[in-house]
């Protein structure tokens, strides 16, 4: 197994400039390709999942064009209904990308079309059925090809109807999301109506605001009771801007604005600030509360540590940063007293067990893990953390950039530090230029 080791290190300051938001990425391609009209995307994030969600609508025909380092030119499929993509059968992989794995299941189970999706051995471990059950009440047509209530799957063109569908919201937002971004596909005429119930707790809404918000870019509005029944009048089709930017990942911020706060700072990140979309740039909240000094602009964050040297424990909710929150776990090795991580039961389906895994990784430097269903207590190590763990990653590029930060306390070895490309291909060499010794 490949491996990176990192030396320890005793400060980190510098910039970075963040690379380009996944979950932005993502959406921004699926509406730009489901819309009339070309839309020139800029500020791409180049990644293996962004990279999934490229490849799978150029196989079903879309015309895509790169135009730039990380600008893509897309001309969009929309403008007639029932959807149909220009290739309507295909076999698509999708590797471990659920930003593109779940959204893309919910529009082409209500376009007009034969396919199959699939991915690697871990994306057929994370659940869909909740998606499933909801797009089999507008009429959807899917097959699961392996276990009940997982990928792999096959859709066939089916006879879709709006109405009232009720979907789960408990294991994750981006069922919601996939079932809000095709929900034009459903009500093409002004006299219909689709309307979407949540069941149970709406966990990471800062994604659901961000996919409305991105499709009112695109033309579609979404209405909504209190969060939890949303509501699409028919007759509206997206239609493109024109040009639109993607803002830098928050969910990346977190690793260096995490290093400021660790290791004295000031460590600057581009890209994201006080008017973001993203929920995560609320992590720089939740570092104030652990006594960071943070500062915000229109599109940057600084940190530093706190004025008094010491970082203190925090209990949290973490439903709004779900993301970000596995910082905060490695963060808590520096804190005084016991942090405690709620509400993170999402982190189960996630890339891999983020639960399980972030307690046994944490372990292994020392610290003390209480593991519940849907929360971590972490307690630091009495002395200094554990020398030359070897951190396993579990192919989840969030365990690999998390980790890194144990290296502002003590030498660590990042088992397996390439799987970070599904997101941040250039991470270790932008941490290593802020890190000082």
């Amino acid at each position: 197994m490949e491996f990176l080791d990192l030396p320890a290190v005793t400060t980190a300051q510098g910039v970075v400039r963040l690379p380009g938001s996944k979950s932005i990425s993502n959406r921004i391609l699926l509406l730009a390709a489901l819309a009339e009209g070309v839309t020139q995307v800029r500020d791409l994030l180049a990644s293996d999942d962004t990279a999934r969600m490229l490849d799978a609508l150029k196989a079903l025909g879309v015309s895509i064009v790169q135009s730039g380092n990380n600008d893509y030119r897309v001309q969009g499929v929309g403008g007639q209904f029932p959807l149909r993509f220009p290739i309507t059968q295909a076999d698509l992989f999708l590797g471990n990308a659920g930003t593109a794995f779940r959204p893309l299941t919910a529009v082409l189970a209500l376009a007009q079309g034969h396919y199959r999706l699939s991915g690697v051995p871990r994306m057929h471990q994370r659940p869909i059925g909740d998606l499933v059950d909801a797009l089999r009440q507008l009429g959807a047509e899917i097959t699961y090809l392996g276990n009940e209530g997982f990928p792999p799957l096959e859709i066939k063109p089916a006879r879709i109807h709006a109405g009232m569908v009720t979907v789960k919201s408990n294991v994750s937002s981006q069922f919601l999301t996939g079932l809000l971004l095709a929900s034009p596909l459903s009500a093409p005429v002004a006299d219909e109506t689709l309307t979407v119930a949540v069941t149970g707790e709406l966990i990471s809404r800062p994604y659901v605001e961000l996919t409305i918000a991105l499709m009112a870019r695109f033309g579609v509005q979404v209405e909504h009771e209190e969060w939890r029944r949303f509501i699409l009048r028919g007759g509206q089709r997206y239609r493109s801007p024109g040009e639109i930017f993607v803002e830098g990942d928050a969910s990346s911020a977190s690793y260096f604005l995490a290093a400021g706060t660790i290791g004295g700072g000031p460590v600057r990140v581009e890209g994201v600030g006080r008017g973001s979309l993203q929920g995560d740039v609320h992590f720089a909240e939740a570092l104030e509360k652990m006594g960071a000094g943070i500062t915000l602009g229109d599109n940057w964050i600084e940190a530093r540590a706190p004025q008094s040297g010491r970082l203190r424990a925090i209990d949290i909710d973490c439903n709004h940063i779900p993301d970000a929150a596995m910082t905060l776990a490695v963060v808590a090795l520096f804190a005084d007293g016991i942090t405690v991580l709620r509400n993170i039961a999402s982190w189960r389906v996630k890339e891999t067990d983020r639960l399980a895994a972030m307690a046994k990784e944490l372990r292994k430097l020392g610290a003390t893990v209480e593991e519940g269903a849907d929360f971590l207590r972490i307690t630091p190590p009495a002395a200094q953390l554990v020398a030359h763990a070897a951190i396993d990653t579990y192919d989840d590029h969030r365990m690999a950039m998390c980790f890194s930060l144990a290296s502002l306390g003590t030498p660590v070895r990042i088992n397996d530090p390439d799987c970070v490309a599904k997101t941040f291909p250039d991470y270790f060499e932008k941490f290593a230029a802020i890190a000082r010794s």
